[in-house]
């Protein structure tokens, strides 16, 4: 589909490669869930097709489905495009956890590549998917690349959380800046992603997805129109009989309920601070504190493995202030 949003950070990457001043690192910064990764792997995609001028390309960022640069990247046969991610914790298990950190073994792989010559053009580009993911080892090891750029290499490095980073490697990068989408452009990414979807679980997404189509994409499939009208009923109530709290925590607090009830710890403290913004006085103290309480519950919950029906009895208590206040 379509790159949707940020059109002046990609126009900024887009004139650098007309004007052929394209900086050998970009730092592509912003929300998780915005299209940072998706912009980075189409950009690749772009660079290194222009680059050995075998496809037809149209303006914009397109590459034809059909083009060997797809073909290639797509099997993860291209000489010349090497992507770094967390990789699976058992390899034979792909689709199960994923491992902590970008390792510096993975960093460290990509000496051999640069050890020679690109194969198909001048250029060659790495992606690193988010160089927040690296461990400190593998930090250092890509800064030393960054300082000594191979010949023809360009570095898009995906970032959440760009403060955390060496500032010696942000240094050595040219900031992309994504922002948050408006409703207008997750509502298009969500149709095109879900054509099946009504309106209302759009409208539902939309608003839990907070300007982020990939957080939004997360919630899908797990009713989330039904829980927001629940967290609606204990903020406006205060839920004085603790019917919608039992309620809840039975709904939510079943092993097979799972992945619903880790998006209502996750969507609650949002939701708190969406009604915070309309108060005011002892209302907005009282809606600050709920917060900060459902942030760290929501923290415990996961680092802990509290009891879910308990954690949601809880959680809903602390919705609820909302409607005492």
């Amino acid at each position: 589909m379509p790159l949707i949003g940020n059109e002046p950070a990609r126009e900024a990457l887009a004139a650098a490669m007309r004007n052929g001043n394209l900086h050998h690192a970009w730092l592509i910064a912003g929300p998780e869930g915005v299209g940072k990764g998706s912009f980075a792997r189409q950009a690749a995609l772009r660079m290194l097709s222009e680059a050995a001028g075998r496809d037809h390309l149209a303006p914009g960022w397109d590459v034809p489905a059909e083009s060997q640069t797809v073909h290639l990247v797509d099997a993860g046969a291209h000489p010349d495009y090497r992507e770094l991610v967390r990789l699976p914790k058992d390899p034979d298990k792909p689709d199960e956890a994923l491992a902590r950190s970008i390792t510096i073994a993975q960093v460290r792989s990509l000496q051999a590549l640069f050890a020679t010559k690109p194969s198909f053009s001048p250029r060659r580009v790495i992606v690193i998917d988010a160089i927040d993911d690296l461990e400190r080892g593998g930090a250092n090891a890509l800064l030393k690349n960054l300082e000594e750029p191979p010949a023809g290499t360009i570095f898009l490095l995906v970032s959440h959380a760009p403060g955390r980073l060496l500032p010696t490697i942000r240094s050595r990068c040219r900031l992309l800046r994504f922002e948050a989408l408006n409703d207008g452009d997750v509502a298009e990414i969500l149709h095109a992603q879900l054509p099946d979807a009504s309106g209302s679980e759009i409208a539902a997404l939309v608003k839990a997805g907070e300007g982020s189509p990939g957080r939004a994409l997360g919630f899908a499939g797990l009713d989330i129109a039904a829980i927001e009208a629940e967290m609606v009923a204990l903020a406006e109530t205060g839920d004085p009989s603790n019917q919608i709290r039992a309620r809840l925590a039975k709904l939510l607090g079943a092993k097979a309920a799972q992945p619903r009830y880790e998006a209502f710890l996750e969507r609650a403290p949002s939701f708190i601070a969406e009604r915070a913004r309309m108060m005011s006085g002892d209302a907005l103290r009282t809606a600050l504190d709920a917060y900060a309480a459902a942030r760290e519950l929501g923290g415990a919950a996961t680092g802990l493995s509290l009891d879910a029906s308990a954690t949601v009895f809880e959680m809903s208590g602390i919705l609820a202030r909302l409607g005492r206040a």
